[in-house]
């Protein structure tokens, strides 16, 4: 197989030659790579910034150093074990809270009466930071796993269910007036007029949700409890071990990143009949 240069520059036998465009075209980077740019850039920046002493290294400490406080955290200590513990307060926290969100949210948004009924309540509820509940909830639920559930599932809840009820609201009404000629039963309207339409706004918030989630429980963990990478977190601030500090952060932003990834490819899965602009 001819390598790349020569592609270039020895156009096949009865081929037409390569116009100077063409050529650049060849070694324009995949657009897959193109998102490794500006961390290829900060991760030099970092390694500057440490190697030159323009940060104490007390509070930058160089990017291998980082690396090696992973390693002894992975062996050492239980750092594995501590991600697990976050993972599953998310999930249990993000599941419980959008499974009562979105069926709460189809309810009122199918029924004006109910969502009068929960609208004073909710609206005043939603206004109060899930971190201010959490003191309260310690009272009444300890320093265990459930506290941190409920306050995560207490922030997932509102962002899905504002979205799955404006979804329905926003149902054209040209396509319940086309239901209403075809005589199609309530039921038959919901499933297959009403819920497909406002799917693209739910998918939307639960993407939203599950990165709202995961970042919160940071803040939880670190304000109660005593594993997960939220507590390594301020343990690590207070002992002022910053390469441990570094190194779950990254983690989390890693994490966090993946999750999104994940509801995007879910969110595209399940829409796949609907089709937009691409930029």
């Amino acid at each position: 197989m001819s390598s790349l240069a020569s592609v270039i520059t020895e156009p096949a036998r009865g081929s037409v030659r390569l116009s100077f465009a063409e050529k650049l075209r060849y070694l324009r980077p995949h657009p897959n790579l193109i998102g490794f740019a500006l961390p290829s850039v900060i991760l030099l920046l970092w390694q500057l910034a440490s190697s030159q002493a323009w940060i104490d290294p007390v509070f930058l400490p160089e990017p291998w150093k980082v690396v090696q406080a992973f390693i002894t955290m992975f062996t050492a200590q239980d750092l594995a074990l501590d991600f697990l513990a976050s993972i599953k307060i998310v999930s249990q926290g993000f599941v419980y809270g959008a499974v009562a969100a979105v069926g709460l949210g189809v309810a009122a948004g199918l029924s004006r009466r109910f969502e009068q009924f929960l609208s004073p309540t909710f609206d005043t509820i939603r206004h109060i930071p899930g971190i201010a509940w959490l003191p309260l909830i310690v009272l009444w639920l300890g320093l265990g796993a459930p506290a941190k559930v409920l306050v995560i599932a207490k922030s997932v809840f509102f962002p899905v269910f504002l979205n799955t009820l404006q979804g329905i609201r926003n149902v054209d009404k040209s396509y319940i007036e086309l239901a209403q000629v075809m005589t199609l039963t309530r039921w038959q309207l919901v499933r297959k007029i009403i819920l497909p339409a406002a799917t693209p706004n739910i998918m939307v918030s639960l993407r939203y949700a599950a990165g709202l989630a995961w970042a919160l429980v940071v803040v939880a963990e670190g304000l109660s409890g005593l594993e997960g990478l939220g507590f390594l977190i301020f343990r690590a601030q207070g002992l002022l071990l910053t390469d441990q500090l570094l190194v779950c952060m990254v983690i989390i932003g890693l994490v966090g990143f993946f999750i999104d990834r994940g509801m995007y490819l879910l969110q595209r899965r399940v829409l796949r009949w609907k089709q937009g602009y691409e930029g």
